[in-house]
């Protein structure tokens, strides 16, 4: 997503966070946006309220956020801090986000952070909600090891947001899986693609690749004893009677002869 976001004072509706609320009349730097700037122009959903601009944005898992759009200076711990940048500040906000003050947009829209800090790159490591250590995000600093596998970022002018990969195929035991041509590629309308999702724990692919992926695979497999189904995971197996299991290496294939595996 693109909008980066603070629940804020006064609450109409707010979950519980871990510290406290932010208050915009305690800060110099907050500045609400009219609803004929350009930012209020970019947003996906929003509204206008007597000349302040208003954001509404919703999640896959049902959360919301609903508040003013505003201007603030943004602060990177010792690393310095940006003026004017365009955030929510959630009044009413809803959903799954255990105990965060708000969320930051890293995505590939014009009120993502990172396209308003003007980076060039960004990554991020992500310690457990449990440990002690803190997390680490970084801009223009990312640098792939000598052992990273690469692939090329593609832009989707009707969707901006998300990040698009030039995903060519798949290939199994080293054999390519036969896939149509063009089952990857964003057509003239903007559909199809495949874009990295940080939110979500399974890759999905369209019916016919994920079929012709799951054969070539099985057709390898079939020493393993078979296991009964669970949700969407349709190819299981039964290793409760093995010490050890050899299975085929499955390869995603990337532009430029990009190989991950």
């Amino acid at each position: 997503s693109d909008v980066s976001w603070l629940q804020c004072q006064p609450c109409s509706d707010c979950y519980k966070q871990s510290d406290p609320v932010f208050n915009p009349t305690s800060s110099s730097s907050y500045a609400p946006l009219s609803c004929s700037t350009r930012q209020c122009r970019s947003l996906e959903i929003g509204a206008c309220r007597n000349g302040a601009c208003l954001y509404q944005v919703s999640y896959g898992d049902g959360s919301y956020t609903v508040g003013n759009l505003v201007t603030e200076t943004v602060s990177f711990g010792t690393s310095g801090s940006v003026p004017k940048v365009t955030i929510g500040c959630g009044h009413d906000n809803e959903g799954l986000f255990v105990g965060a003050a708000g969320l930051l947009g890293l995505g590939g829209g014009p009120l993502s952070m990172p396209s308003q800090i003007k980076a060039t790159s960004f990554s991020y490591c992500l310690v457990d909600r449990d440990s002690r250590k803190s997390s680490t995000l970084e801009f223009n600093s990312a640098k792939p090891g000598s052992n990273s596998v690469t692939a090329p970022i593609l832009r989707n002018s009707k969707l901006d947001t998300f990040y698009y990969v030039g995903l060519t195929g798949f290939s199994v035991g080293g054999r390519p899986v036969s896939i149509p041509p063009g089952t990857f590629a964003v057509d003239k309308a903007g559909s199809g693609g495949v874009i990295v999702d940080s939110g979500t724990a399974v890759t999905r692919l369209p019916s016919q690749a994920y079929t012709s992926l799951r054969d070539a695979f099985t057709r390898l497999t079939r020493h393993l004893k078979p296991a009964q189904s669970f949700a969407i995971f349709d190819t299981c197996y039964d290793f409760s009677s093995l010490s050890s299991v050899t299975v085929p290496t499955v390869a995603m294939n990337f532009a430029a002869g990009q190989k991950l595996e």
